[in-house]
């Protein structure tokens, strides 16, 4: 074991707060990309990875749905992220002096009033930590940053205001990937959730048939998104997530039924449901 976990990002952002919230005993491992991040997995330099896949203002996480169903990674965990943004800027700024601010690309919409409010120039950077390395090597009261407080320790800045995220809330959901699959072991009390790709018959109600066997027998979905996988525009592939665990009975049956209806049909792990569902 390397007893690595890896994130996309540079150190400082928020997928690297996530693997020291969840895995303190772990070294968070940055990468570019989240493909160099599922790679670190397949090839054994980390143990695990951190990946974001939703967030309740910016919506989901489009790239991860692209890398999943070719990755031969397993969903082990899930972690959900509370965001407070931070405004950034050198020890000697102030906010009269900032014109320009840098983010991701998800974080500047997540902050549009701040900007507003403040006439800012927003300019889409490759992510929240980076944009704050950027900020303290251009060493420039004029340019200020949009990421996390760990940022602003890592590399020097100032917090110019903290919690400026439009919307209280703000909450990022992760998975954790890991090489070896297992099956956790069912626990009474604890929920299970279930990840599923699949691909519908190109049929009519072929979708409404192929999840009808989780309605019949008490299944909830609590995700379903659809993509288009390469040229093909006549049937739709689904990432699919439902409160279940395979040793269920009708977990079972909900799957004899998706097999009529649905091709290729892969199981991306079995995890216990965070506590944070419990207030939702």
């Amino acid at each position: 074991m390397t007893h690595k976990i890896a994130f996309q990002g540079k150190a400082g952002a928020y997928s690297h707060t996530a693997c020291l919230t969840a895995f303190p005993k772990l070294e968070p491992l940055p990468c570019p990309t989240f493909a160099d991040a599922f790679k670190a997995v397949e090839t054994g330099r980390a143990d695990m990875a951190m990946i974001p896949i939703d967030n309740s203002i910016a919506g989901r996480v489009a790239d991860i749905h692209h890398l999943l169903p070719k990755s031969p990674l397993s969903i082990v965990g899930e972690c959900f992220i509370p965001v407070h943004h931070c405004l950034l800027g050198i020890k000697s700024a102030k906010i009269s002096d900032i014109k320009t601010v840098y983010s991701h690309v998800h974080a500047l919409p997540q902050c549009r009033k701040i900007i507003a409010e403040l006439g800012l120039k927003p300019v889409v950077f490759e992510d929240t930590a980076g944009s704050a390395q950027r900020v303290a090597e251009m060493e420039d009261p004029h340019h200020a940053a949009i990421a996390s407080a760990l940022a602003a320790e890592l590399y020097g800045l100032k917090i110019l205001r903290k919690n400026i995220e439009d919307e209280a809330g703000n909450t990022t959901r992760f998975i954790v990937l890991a090489k070896a699959a297992k099956k956790p072991q069912q626990h009474k009390g604890q929920k299970y959730l279930t990840s599923i790709i699949f691909e519908v018959r190109n049929i009519p109600a072929a979708l409404y048939k192929a999840l009808g066997g989780f309605a019949t027998n008490g299944i909830n979905i609590t995700k379903l998104e659809s993509y288009l996988e390469g040229n093909k525009f006549k049937s739709a592939s689904f990432y699919c997530e439902v409160e279940a665990h395979p040793d269920d009975i009708g977990f079972e049956h909900a799957l004899d039924e998706l097999r009529f209806f649905a091709a290729d049909i892969r199981m991306l792990g079995t995890y216990p449901a965070h506590a944070f569902r419990k207030k939702i």
